[in-house]
Parts: C-alpha cells; sequence; structure tokens
C-alpha cells in the first residue's frame, strides 16, 4: 500500500498546456505507488482553467505536485 490509500482525497496543481496558467484540484485517489511517486485517481472537480481536462477523468499525478491530503 502506498503513501495515498483508495478513498483519499489529495489537491494537486494542474497547469493548462493552452493558456500556462495552473489551478489547484482534488483528486480521488484509487491507489498510490511509493516508489515511482505517483498517484492514480479521478479528478473530483470542474476545471476552469484546465479546459483540456474533465471532472471523473482518470489521471496519475505526481507526488511533487500534491499541496493536501485528506483522508475520508
Amino acid at each position: 500500500m502506498g503513501k495515498y490509500a483508495k478513498g483519499d482525497y489529495i489537491k494537486a496543481e494542474f497547469t493548462s498546456d493552452e493558456r500556462h496558467e495552473s489551478e489547484w484540484m482534488w483528486v480521488l485517489v484509487d491507489h498510490s505507488d511509493d516508489g515511482m511517486r505517483i498517484v492514480f485517481g479521478r479528478l473530483d472537480n470542474q476545471p476552469i482553467v484546465c479546459t483540456e481536462l474533465q471532472l471523473g477523468q482518470e489521471l496519475a499525478v505526481s507526488y511533487d505536485v500534491i499541496l493536501e491530503h485528506r483522508t475520508p
């Protein structure tokens, strides 16, 4: 088991390739890999800046861009 468990939430920074701006959004964790330092989960916010992403989209997120971690 990784640092982040299924059902946890992480807040991570996402950067828009089109606008070169970023926003912080929540991701519902499915699992994580401490060796690779990656969280796998689904986006739990409707993006405003990063319109190339969608609510519910499956993602792999680097530990390096995680700001906050919450457990249910």
